[in-house]
Order: structure tokens, then C-alpha cells, then sequence
């Protein structure tokens, strides 16, 4: 849920962006096509909210390592209803204030719930379920690295490493870009770190006893993110897979659907939707439906296939 919240608070702002600019280009007239820049979400996240505010209940804190999103989305259905109030009215000091949906969502948050939860789901289908293997990738590599970092050094060296902002010092934990003190007293135990590509150039934190405080990062990697892949183990793929198996994982760089693939590869409709039928029983492509079309996208075995 912070990659939903983040990514699409990004996708809001106009402005262009030197690393997600590929992914936006794509994504954006998707989720226009599908009325998601104009819904639900779009009132909880609006580009110029107070300090890129994203209500709270939003962000649950993950139940463990790899939290699905249907198990996430559970924990927003199971929202307080005087949480999600208190959440909205924070969101009110953006310009404009609420719009009908979310003040329908603070008069009834029980009843409103769901509609929400579906719409958080057709979204994630749209924008990020198709590129979830490369995002995910990122976040792994991270988190093997932060791992690292404590084996080797300690908790401090990995504080002091998370981000410019972020620092470690004779016992307290400081945050340069927070406005208010986080005290131990009054904050849930722990600390959950949560590396993530759609942060931006800084952290975020989220407070709310008695989970532990979270602490979203931006994730190491994330520059490279949309970085075009060479093949380089095509020959060899093609022996195993086919040739036209292995030209369309080559060209699934970035999501695409059945039409775009055979106009890109010369191969008939028909032909690529059997072969993209093989590759994904086999495990080496998802499909993700986007209004009337279907986007295939490689999944992490395809893309560990195709890595040099």
C-alpha cells in the first residue's frame, strides 16, 4: 500500500520526473482510460496535499516481509472509523477540501469502505501489478543490503545510510525533514523500515500506536528501475523456449498487450496469444486486464532468464 499511495501521488503531479518518467508515460493514459484519475483515490490523493499528505489508514503496517495486497487491503476494510475521520480531516486543509466521495467516506466509513478497496484494486492492476516484478526486484536487492549492513556493522551504520536526513546518533534517531519530535513514550514499539521506489527524493514516516512507527525509504537501485534490459541469452533461450517464445519475453521490456506485441514482432494475434498462453502456465508471464485489453508482463523467473 505505500507503492499504491506514493506511485500514484506521482502519477497526480504533472511535473516530469527523471527516473519514473517511462512508467508514467505508460501507465497515465491507462489509469485516465479507466476513470481512476477521477475517482475515490484521486480525492485521497491529491497532488497538492499538506506535505504529500496520504491519509494514514492507507498504509497499514505490513504484517510481515512480503504483505499481499489482498492481505494489506484487509487491513484498510478493518479501518476504525474514527481513524479514517481523523484521517480526512487532516486531508480538508488541502485546497478545496473534500471532494463528494471522501465526504461521503467520513460520513460512512464502514459503507464506503469497499467501494474504495476495489478501486485500490483496479488501480494496482492497472499501474502496478504488471511491473510488480521489476519493482519488487529493487525492494529485494534492498533489503538484502540492509540485512548486510547490520550483520556486518551494526543497526547505526544502517540508520546512518538509509538517507542524507536520516541519522543515528548517541541513541536517538533523527529526522531532518519531520516538523514534529517522535518520542518513545508516546510512538509503538519498534521501528519498521520500508524501502520504496515511489517515496521520492526523501523519507516518509507514519505514526500510530501501537503499531511501530514506519519509515519509508527511498529504495537503493530505484534509478535503474526503467532502464532497458539487454538480452543477452537470447540464442540460448530460443533453443529451449522456441524463437518466438523468447522474442516475445525480449519485447515484454515493458507491459504490453496481444495487438501491440504482433505489430511489434510480425507475429499473427492468434500466434502470440497461444505462445503468451505457454509462457505464463510455465510461469514466465502474468496477465493484467486493463479495461478491455489484457497487458502481459515477465515475472521475476522470466526476467532472472533473461539477465546477463
Amino acid at each position: 500500500m505505500w507503492e499504491v499511495g506514493t506511485s500514484f501521488r506521482l502519477l497526480r503531479s504533472r511535473a516530469a520526473h527523471a527516473v519514473h518518467q517511462p512508467w508514467i508515460d505508460q501507465v497515465r493514459p491507462r489509469v485516465a482510460a479507466a476513470g481512476l484519475d477521477r475517482g475515490r483515490l484521486a480525492e485521497l490523493i491529491p497532488p497538492d496535499a499538506p506535505d504529500g499528505y496520504v491519509p494514514d489508514f492507507l498504509n497499514p503496517a505490513p504484517a510481515g516481509p512480503a504483505p499481499t495486497l489482498a492481505a494489506e487491503l484487509a487491513r484498510v476494510l478493518a479501518a476504525p472509523a474514527a481513524q479514517v475521520r481523523h484521517d480526512l480531516d487532516r486531508l480538508r486543509e488541502a485546497p478545496g477540501g473534500l471532494g463528494p466521495r471522501a465526504r461521503a467516506l467520513h460520513a460512512e466509513p464502514r459503507a464506503q469502505l469497499p467501494a474504495l478497496a476495489e478501486e485500490i484494486t483496479a488501480y494496482w492492476e492497472v499501474a502496478l501489478a504488471p511491473y510488480w516484478a521489476r519493482v519488487r526486484a529493487v525492494l529485494d536487492a534492498d533489503i538484502f543490503h540492509r540485512a548486510r549492513q547490520v550483520a556486518e556493522h551494526g543497526a547505526a551504520a544502517l540508520l546512518n545510510d538509509l538517507h542524507p536526513s536520516v541519522s543515528w546518533n548517541h541513541s536517538a534517531l533523527r529526522l531532518g525533514r519531520r516538523r514534529r519530535a517522535l518520542a518513545r513514550n508516546t510512538a509503538g514499539a519498534g521501528l519498521l523500515l520500508i524501502p520504496s521506489a515511489f517515496t521520492g527524493p526523501g523519507p516518509l514516516t507514519l505514526v500510530r500506536p501501537p503499531d511501530p512507527p514506519q519509515l519509508a525509504y527511498p529504495a537503493r537501485g530505484v534509478g535503474t528501475l526503467w532502464a532497458s534490459r539487454p538480452v543477452v541469452r537470447g540464442g540460448a533461450l530460443a533453443a529451449v523456449l522456441g524463437r518466438s517464445k523468447a522474442l516475445l519475453l525480449a519485447e515484454l521490456d515493458s507491459p504490453a498487450s496481444t495487438t501491440e506485441l504482433a505489430a511489434r514482432t510480425g507475429l499473427s494475434a492468434p500466434a502470440v496469444s497461444q505462445h503468451l498462453t505457454a509462457l505464463r502456465d510455465a510461469g514466465l508471464t502474468t496477465a493484467h486486464r486493463t479495461g478491455r485489453s489484457v497487458l502481459y508482463a515477465r515475472t521475476a523467473t522470466a526476467e532472472s532468464l533473461l539477465a546477463p
